[in-house]
Parts: structure tokens; C-alpha cells; sequence
């Protein structure tokens, strides 16, 4: 009796693994910095795959199966990023949502060409991400050499005849930023006072500060992530300069905001219209906001990017890569962020920045469309 009670059990727990296969036969990853310096964007793109990926399943799955997900850190480090794309692509995962950062994206994009993953950041915005013909990379938001324009057409418009620096933090995304903004400004009939560049992890920026004081700097464009700029702009303050500081979507955390308290009001940033707004993510962001997470930065883009390949997946009757990109570029897919509609390259064909101002209470709203 005792061993055929064992049997039954041992019976039923394979049953239950099984059910528990099937149930969730089909792993797809979002991979970003859970850790290090830019982590409060690795919970954002955390928090959109996860509701996306439940979204989806209870809704029916894809093609008849389940989906489970499969967290990855990179901590915004380009080596950690390939050795986690050759791992999802060794587990045979057929879609990832990620990278954050342009250094991770670009060298992880080829490790997962080489094992049929398709890729779709929700955040990358170095031009050379798509700019290299591979066949498996797309993107749900824009491009630095347009977010630089709208930015250089704000500051050529609002600080005429003034003072203007531009820094940059020698990384992939930051000085793409930074050299896109100055080329579309020095287009504009406007060359900056000071082009300068610091060390992404630098703490101390006092001396670049006194060159900014010392060339009565009345704007400074900074390429690179919110924890240095931050810093910039307290230790700017500190010396008394009353400097405007702007820079790009990396700022669209509040996190910034803890960086620099009431300090940071003013600060300008670009990044696409606010998806929390949009009548297309209404129910979504009531539901993120049911569970006390606020959806800002780049959690609906991670969501919308869950949406785009499981809805190329059922058009494509299949999760198989290739397939599903090229499913992926003839259609048009409705997600959280509004329609999305792909070129040949992995672009997303319907793209808008916009400025936005930091206020004092350590929130953002938009102040300014197309760079006017």
C-alpha cells in the first residue's frame, strides 16, 4: 500500500507538471538593469512585461499557449548584456523585450541574431541599433538623431543669443544624444560656448562646473543618465548658478527628482507624449495604479512591446522568429503607446517628441510639442 501511495503521488505530481508545462509552454524575456545605477528603468521595463505577460494570458495566450517570463539583469553593462543574450538565445526564448541601454542593446542585438531571437527595446535610442540590417532588432520608441532635433529646436527658439554647453558621459547613448543635439543646433545657426565630457559613475563635478560658471553658461544640454545629471545640477546650484539644465528621456524617472529635491525644478527633458495620458493605456494605468506602481518612464513602451510580438505572433500562427518579424513590419498593431507601424529597418514609423519641465514638488509635465 505504502508504495503504491507513493506511486499515486509521484502520478500526480508529473500531472501537475505537466498541466503546469502547458499551462506555460512558451517563455518570452524582458532583460534591462535590475541593478546598478539606472535600475529604477529596470523596474519599469520589470513591471510592463509582467502585466503584459498576464494581460496576455488571460486573455488566451498566444496561439493557444501560455506565456511565462524570464527576468534578466544586465546592469546597464555592455559584456553582461551579451552574455544574457547568448543565454536567452541558448534557452531557445523566441522574443526579448530589452535592452535599456543603447551600450547593452547594440552588442546583444547580434547574439540574438545569431540564435533567432527577435529583439524590440522599449528604451534604446542609438541610431546604430537599427542602422546595421539585422534582420531581427526593432524598437517601440524613437531615435536620439530625433530627439535631438526637437531639443535643438527648443533651446535654438527659447535661449536665443545665449550662453549653451553641451556635455556628454562618453556612453553609446549619452554622446549619440549629446553629438546629435549639437549637430542639429550648429544646423540651427547656433554653436555652443563649451562641448564637454565626464565619466558615466563620476560623483564629482566641480570643475566642470566652474567652467560653466566661468563661461556664464545660461543652458547646459547634458547626454547621460539622470544619476550625473542630478548630481550636475545640485552641485551647479551649490555654486550658485542658476543654469537651466536639459537633457533627454533618461530623466523620466523620479528618481531624478529624490537626486535633486526642490532643487530640480526647471530642469527640461525630452521624451515622447506621456503614454500614462493616452486613452489607449486608460485601463492598463488603472491597473497598474490598483497595484500602488505609477506606469511613468518607460513601463507602458515595455508593455506595448509585449503586445506588438504577441499580436505579430497570432498573425504569424507561429512564435518562430523570422516569422514573426516579417509579420511584425507589414502590419500595424494597436498597444497601450497608440497605433505602431514598423519601416523596413525596425523603426517605428509613427514618432513625436516632446519637452517637458521638472517641478518643484518632484513632478513632470509637458511644456512644449515639435520644438515649438
Amino acid at each position: 500500500m505504502k508504495s503504491l501511495k507513493l506511486i499515486g503521488l509521484a502520478f500526480g505530481a508529473s500531472i501537475a507538471l505537466s498541466s503546469a508545462a502547458f499551462a506555460q509552454d512558451v517563455t518570452v524575456a524582458v532583460a534591462g538593469p535590475m541593478t546598478g545605477g539606472e535600475s529604477a528603468f529596470g523596474r519599469q521595463m520589470k513591471n510592463g512585461a509582467e502585466m503584459a505577460v498576464a494581460d496576455i494570458n488571460a486573455a488566451g495566450g498566444v496561439n493557444g499557449k501560455k506565456l511565462a517570463l524570464s527576468v534578466e539583469d544586465d546592469a546597464c553593462d555592455p559584456k553582461q548584456a551579451r552574455s544574457i543574450a547568448e543565454k536567452i538565445a541558448g534557452a531557445k526564448i523566441p522574443f526579448v523585450a530589452g535592452h535599456y541601454c543603447s551600450s547593452s542593446s547594440i552588442p546583444a542585438s547580434e547574439a540574438y541574431a545569431d540564435g533567432n531571437v527577435l529583439q524590440i527595446t522599449p528604451a534604446s535610442t542609438n541610431p546604430l541599433f537599427t542602422e546595421r540590417k539585422l534582420w531581427n532588432v526593432a524598437r517601440v520608441c524613437g531615435r536620439d538623431d530625433q530627439q535631438g532635433l526637437i531639443a535643438a529646436q527648443y533651446i535654438a527658439k527659447n535661449f536665443k543669443g545665449k550662453n549653451i554647453a553641451i556635455l556628454n558621459d562618453k556612453t553609446t547613448y549619452g554622446k549619440g544624444l549629446a553629438d546629435e543635439t549639437k549637430k542639429a543646433l550648429n544646423k540651427a545657426g547656433v554653436t555652443e560656448k563649451m562641448y564637454e565630457s565626464y565619466n558615466k559613475g563620476d560623483k564629482d563635478f566641480n570643475a566642470i562646473v566652474s567652467r560653466l560658471k566661468r563661461d556664464n553658461i545660461d543652458l547646459v544640454y547634458v547626454g547621460g543618465y539622470h544619476q550625473e545629471s542630478g548630481l550636475i545640477l545640485r552641485q551647479m546650484r551649490d555654486q550658485g548658478l542658476k543654469t537651466v539644465l536639459m537633457a533627454g528621456d533618461a530623466l523620466a524617472d523620479k528618481e531624478y527628482a529624490s537626486i535633486t529635491g526642490p532643487a530640480g525644478e526647471g530642469t527640461l527633458f525630452t521624451f515622447g507624449p506621456d503614454p500614462r495620458n493616452k486613452p489607449t493605456a486608460k485601463k492598463i494605468v488603472e491597473a497598474f495604479k490598483a497595484k500602488n506602481i505609477d506606469p511613468e518612464g518607460y513601463t507602458l513602451y515595455t508593455y506595448a512591446a509585449m503586445q506588438v510580438w504577441s499580436q505579430a505572433a497570432k498573425k504569424a500562427g507561429t512564435t518562430d522568429a523570422k516569422k514573426v518579424m516579417a509579420a511584425m513590419k507589414a502590419g500595424k498593431w494597436d498597444t497601450v503607446i497608440g497605433p505602431v507601424e514598423y519601416d523596413s529597418k525596425g523603426d517605428i514609423k509613427q514618432i513625436d517628441y516632446v519637452v517637458y519641465k521638472w517641478d518643484a514638488k518632484g513632478g513632470y509635465a509637458e511644456i512644449s510639442g515639435n520644438g515649438t
